[in-house]
């Protein structure tokens, strides 16, 4: 199996991309850390369908806008398996708000969730990483608007772009403690985040005309891309993104 003997952390694992990371990775041999912030009651779930198929996995309610809860949730993979190989920082938000309408409020809880858990999980990850001496993987859910502007949603997009750039500079700066931080990119996929457009017959119809594969991602598409990175199968990618749009950043064509 990809992923046997190694100890992985998914934020936000308990539901959309999430889940099907930690799905995807236990069904590999990894140990799963589940963070989690909502709904208890689906985490045990995931951890009774893991833990009947014979793997190991541990849940941790932790806000990952908060840097003791992200220590914690490092110290709790340590404490049930021994170590940490892989931090799939994967928790996000967003408030479909524009530049004229964020408020400070808005602006300050999506940085929060999305970007400042990036950082400090990364920065709790690499230190136990360095601790114990043989490297490690940092995967950051981001977002095709890492790169991609997406008006009316402008808070989201600026804290994919702050994602992408501590992907590039940390992946420079740890390269030398064999840490590795990649990137992965999604498209339009079928989460509860996208529900509002999925449940609209016209907006789904734009969007699928926008893809130049006709659809959205299944979850478990970006989780088997997650699974590869993490096994060591993509050891040379560092400081990168790697995105999974089914073409739609060049799906506008010349006139």
């Amino acid at each position: 199996m990809l992923l046997e003997g190694k100890t992985m952390i998914v934020t936000g694992g308990n539901s959309g991309i999430g889940e099907a990371i930690v799905l995807g990775a236990a069904a590999e041999g990894a140990n799963l850390v589940i963070d989690y912030v909502a709904h208890p009651d689906e985490t045990t779930e995931i951890i009774d369908r893991i833990e009947r198929a014979g793997g190991k996995a541990v849940g941790v309610k932790a806000d990952v806008s908060q840097v003791a809860d992200l220590e914690r949730m490092v110290a709790t993979a340590v404490e049930n398996f021994g170590r940490l190989d892989v931090l799939v920082n994967n928790a996000g938000m967003e408030t479909r708000t524009s530049v004229l309408d964020t408020t400070e409020e808005q602006f300050e809880k999506v940085m929060e969730v999305n970007l400042k858990s990036a950082f400090f999980g990364l920065q709790f990850a690499a230190k136990q990483f360095i601790a114990q001496g043989d490297g490690g993987i940092v995967i950051n859910i981001s977002s095709v608007h890492e790169d991609w502007p997406m008006p009316g949603n402008t808070p989201y997009c600026v804290s994919k772009g702050g994602m992408r750039m501590l992907t590039r500079t940390a992946g420079v700066e740890l390269g030398p403690h064999n840490i590795r931080v990649v990137n992965v990119g999604p498209g339009a996929v079928a989460t509860p985040i996208n529900r509002s457009t999925m449940e609209s017959p016209e907006k789904m119809a734009a969007l699928d005309a926008a893809i130049p594969l006709g659809r959205m991602a299944e979850p478990d598409e970006i989780a088997q891309t997650v699974v590869f990175l993490a096994s060591g199968k993509a050891g040379y990618m560092t400081a990168t993104t790697v995105v999974i749009d089914g073409g739609i950043m060049q799906g506008s064509v010349g006139l």
